[in-house]
């Protein structure tokens, strides 16, 4: 499940134009940002290479990040660095949460990158989100994007090579998707990615890795929700749309 370890090296040109600098990413929440305390503790529980969680920590917030991958969790800790902010970065799996957090002690979790769909089924589904509502504190969000799942099997099986270079700190890369979906929706599906990069000297340079995925429909992620004590509060899911953003909240009350 942790995935991304050769892709951690070039992950930064998966990432979307507006969300690949630290104050790219925290803007797309500056409104959730903005009604946070002084005081607010935020966890990005899927930290990837460090964006949102080092634009957090750029607005002088209190910002836990944690990865699965320990290469994704080397690089927040490096942007970190080169951004001169301070923050606490740890390899944990969404199941090993509560082992390492207390409850009641954040207040927004952040889970997005499209991560959730690693979660190993609606098993494994279903412990992240109650290891992340867990750490809310009363009134607390879980903020959550995703993949429209549903449209990515309804396309089915296929190769998709984006159609433009995308550069990222001056060097240009292809990035290509496979992807495998399987008959089920409960069974395990795969995207093989590949970012090749073009070198200062014209030639190219391939990374690439399988990771599994477990999709799942957004009336599921609502159930799933609610079953672990939150209220969705917001979704822009499209039925027709490439992917959603999520807030689910928690009672203002500590009643889970």
């Amino acid at each position: 499940m942790a995935g991304y370890g050769p892709l951690c090296e070039a992950y930064e040109w998966l990432i979307r134009d507006d969300l690949a600098s630290p104050a790219g990413a925290a803007a797309r929440y500056g409104d959730l940002v903005e009604s946070l305390p002084s005081d607010a503790r935020v966890l990005d529980c899927a930290c990837g290479t460090g964006q949102l969680a080092v634009g957090l920590a750029d607005l002088g917030l209190d910002v836990v990040a944690t990865d699965a991958s320990a290469g994704m969790v080397g690089r927040t800790e490096e942007l970190a660095g080169e951004h001169g902010v301070s923050l606490r970065a740890q390899q944990v799996s969404w199941e090993e949460l509560s082992d390492h957090f207390d409850a009641s002690s954040f207040d927004l979790v952040f889970c997005v990158g499209n991560s959730l769909g690693h979660a190993e089924g609606a098993t494994g589904r279903l412990t992240a989100l109650a290891s992340m509502a867990r750490l809310l504190r009363p009134g607390g969000a879980l903020v959550l994007t995703s993949r429209a799942w549903e449209v990515v099997r309804a396309r089915g099986s296929g190769l998709d090579i984006r159609d433009r270079l995308v550069r990222r700190n001056g060097r240009d890369a292809v990035v290509t998707y496979y992807t495998q979906v399987a008959p089920d929706w409960e069974q395990e599906h795969h995207f093989e990615i590949a970012v090749t990069q073009v070198e200062p000297d014209g030639s190219l340079r391939t990374c690439a890795e399988r990771v599994s995925f477990w999709p799942y429909r957004h009336e599921e992620l609502v159930a799933e929700l609610q079953s672990v004590g939150l209220t969705v509060e917001t979704t822009t899911f499209d039925a027709d749309g490439a992917g959603y953003l999520l807030v689910a909240r928690a009672p203002a009350s500590d009643v889970r």
